[in-house]
């Protein structure tokens, strides 16, 4: 990359990983053992972002959709998640990552929720990468928590309802503390947001990749930054040297 393009480095990347089941089926092989390899990707990738100066990496591991899938798969995804967790905790650890994980802790097994607990809480003092898991997530969930919170202290008179703006409804969300992704990269083809990220994704660039996830590699995600670092960045204003040209919009 170019000196310049190095400059405009996305500071969070937001990944939807897709294409584990797929990715087995065309192989001949069970889904679970897409959603293993599928697992391998995830360590390779992080540690890809990590070495690019990616500050923020989000993956998008489990929807709150993904519970209608048979119980047989649902339960094979909470395993890998534990031995990723078990295996890899110590790594991202001494590397000074922090972990996050956000989405619906509640419903969630007795044996899973302490390790989502251990691995925030062993990385809370981590000042390097943050690696946010999306973990029984769904945003229009996390977007009507959010209301309905901040409903709850208007009723009960701890805040003004004229006071509710954008910043305070951000600091109900599971990401606050967290920026807004600068990327989103979705794989496997397919060219939507599925629930993930609604409200933080508003100016996100978006980069989908005809390759299931886990076949995604280094190279696609420096595909995908280089695809990111030659855009222009408006926020809903103009370029002043592009308007001058009759280049916008």
């Amino acid at each position: 990359m170019t000196h310049e393009a190095t400059a405009r480095m996305p500071r969070h990347v937001a990944i939807i990983m897709d294409g584990n089941g797929r990715w087995a089926v065309r192989r001949g092989l069970p889904r679970v053992r897409g959603h293993h390899q599928g697992v391998e990707t995830v360590r390779r990738v992080a540690r890809a972002a990590r070495d690019m100066g990616i500050e923020y990496l989000t993956l998008y591991s489990f929807s709150t959709e993904n519970w209608t899938r048979p119980r047989s798969e649902i339960g094979e995804l909470f395993s890998l998640l534990k031995t990723f967790i078990r295996r890899d905790l110590a790594e991202l650890h001494h590397n000074n990552v922090r972990v996050r994980i956000i989405g619906e802790r509640e419903g969630l097994p007795s044996d899973i929720l302490p390790l989502l607990t251990e691995a925030e809480k062993l990385t809370s003092e981590n000042t390097g990468q943050t690696l946010v898991i999306a973990f029984n997530y769904g945003s229009r969930g996390e977007i009507v928590s959010a209301a309905r919170r901040l409903a709850k202290m208007a009723a009960k008179g701890a805040i003004d309802p004229d006071a509710i703006d954008t910043a305070k409804f951000e600091s109900m969300l599971d990401t606050h503390g967290i920026p807004d992704p600068d990327l989103i990269i979705r794989t496997s083809g397919e060219q939507r947001l599925s629930n993930f990220l609604l409200w933080q994704a508003a100016y996100a660039e978006l980069v989908f990749v005809d390759v299931l996830w886990p076949d995604f590699d280094e190279t696609h995600l420096a595909a995908a930054i280089e695809s990111y670092t030659t855009r222009r960045r408006r926020f809903g204003g103009i370029n002043e040297s592009e308007e001058s040209r009759g280049l916008g919009s």
